[in-house]
């Protein structure tokens, strides 16, 4: 006989935008809640499936600016019977149907009680949700803190611009010490971010933590002046992505539902290349560091078919320019999703046969070469060492000599590097410096290197490292 186990509590992390969203609910009922779903919506149905509950309401911690939101695409895919349910608090409004979501709201799942709290600050309309046994409903287990607090952080208060920041962080800091630092130190944070998003400054590894914990280790949670609390949370915010402002616009409004995987024409190489010189599209190259460095087709863009490519094609991407793609043809619905879940649907096609249809064509190649560490070490004073990270990377060492230039102002920024020297472009590991030299040689540089490996084998192989606060000096 098969045993039910009554709680459904299940994370589902999206990497690449750091995404936590969550199921939870009750399978002894068979009814459960989701909340902040990404755009690529089958693995929660999937997921529901599995837990044997349906899906009956859907959650937003707030209005998102990192993602397009995947409630509308949800609903559609589970039916009407499922709710949609938005925080009014705070003035928001919204362009399509929805049901108002009030502080102190309460939701039954079966044994599960969730309760909706206003919390403002990295929004103005921010929810999280405190979650109880129903048996025990004055007593917390869990908060689905959203992007208030996070692991070792909070939420940055200045996405809606310079003139809502300062009140914006009053508002998170009374939000921390008022309603978070107020529930027993027991209760388990689960939050809307996990580390390498840039909703928060330096969120920590683990995907949830305690009050407790949080109390005693993150420094948000530290300051007990208001004032000091806005210049520490305005001065730490990462730099904010461009594409921000349009996510938070399209989620207001209402995310177009697809209902499928947008069309991806399948194109001959003579037609694809037809294609790429009318220069209607942009051309996106998936394949990894290594292999768009050994050939491509001139003009291609490197944005590797990792999780990661999300995040960039929201950085570097105009919505509204068609996707031509370069990739192994069986991972296109994998790579499809990537761009959905940050607003990228208008597929121009793909190349049929990969670069190996293209060579056979006769066609021209294009190339990145690859310079490794020891190489860039040897070359010291000879070639211009291009570092494309955050500044707070940055921060915190590099290799001597090199010039920073954040990777989203690269292309602004062009003409800092000296057209003609010889350029090495690095990053963490190598995938956003293929990136960088990859926009380098769009904007016609020749002799570009990247950098595999780039500061994580730097630092392996024990060579010098260099610090702005001490520049000149070596550890």
């Amino acid at each position: 006989m098969e045993v039910l186990l009554s709680l459904v509590f299940e994370t589902i992390a999206t990497e690449g935008i750091a995404v936590l969203s969550y199921l939870i609910g009750d399978d002894s009922v068979g009814v459960a809640a989701l909340i902040d779903p990404c755009a690529d919506v089958d693995r929660y149905v999937d997921l529901a499936r599995k837990k044997k509950v349906a899906i009956t309401h859907i959650f937003e911690t707030h209005i998102h600016a990192d993602l397009v939101s995947g409630s509308r695409e949800l609903q559609a895919r589970v039916g009407e019977h499922c709710r949609i349910y938005l925080s009014t608090e705070g003035g928001a409004t919204y362009g399509f149907p929805h049901e108002r979501l009030r502080d102190r709201d309460q939701f039954e799942f079966g044994s599960v009680l969730l309760v909706a709290r206003h919390t403002p600050g990295h929004t103005p309309e921010h929810m999280a949700y405190l979650l109880y046994e129903k048996k025990h409903p004055d007593t917390p287990w869990g908060v689905l803190s959203g992007d208030s607090l996070f692991v070792n952080s909070a939420g940055r208060p200045d996405l809606l611009g310079d003139d809502q920041a300062k009140d914006l962080a009053r508002k998170q800091f009374h939000t921390l010490r008022d309603f978070f630092l107020s529930l027993p130190e027991s209760v388990m944070v689960y939050p809307a971010h996990g580390h390498g998003s840039p909703c928060g400054a330096e969120i920590g590894d683990r995907l949830s933590s305690a009050i407790g914990y949080e109390r005693r280790f993150n420094s948000y949670l530290q300051i007990d002046n208001q004032e000091q609390f806005v210049k520490h949370a305005l001065d730490s915010a990462p730099p904010e992505p461009t594409y921000y402002p349009r996510m938070k616009q399209i989620n207001a409004k209402g995310p177009q539902v697809l209902g499928a995987i947008p069309p991806l024409p399948a194109l001959a190489a003579p037609k694809f290349r037809e294609i790429v010189q009318e220069k209607s599209s942009v051309l996106i190259d998936t394949r990894d560091m290594l292999a768009f460095g050994a050939g491509h087709v001139r003009g291609a863009l490197n944005l590797g078919a990792a999780p990661m490519l999300s995040l960039w094609a929201g950085w570097l991407l105009k919505p509204e320019q068609p996707i031509l793609l370069v990739a192994e043809e069986s991972r296109l619905e994998e790579i499809q999703r990537l761009f959905l879940r940050t607003g990228y649907s208008n597929f121009a096609g793909y190349l049929v046969g990969g670069m190996t249809a293209w060579d056979n064509a006769g066609f021209p190649l294009e190339h990145v070469q690859e310079m490794t560490v020891h190489e860039l070490k040897s070359q010291s004073g000879k070639v211009q060492i291009v570092d494309v990270r955050s500044p707070a990377e940055w921060e915190k060492g590099h290799i001597p000599g090199a010039m920073h230039i954040f990777l989203p102002e690269l292309r602004d920024k062009v003409g800092q590097i000296d057209r003609g020297r010889p350029v090495a472009v690095y990053c963490d590991s190598g995938y956003r410096a293929s990136i960088g030299a990859s926009i380098l040689k769009q904007e016609g540089l020749t002799g570009v290197s990247n950098v595999p490996g780039s500061w994580q084998a730097w630092k392996k192989m024990e060579y010098p490292i260099e610090k702005p606060e001490t520049a000149g000096a070596r550890t």
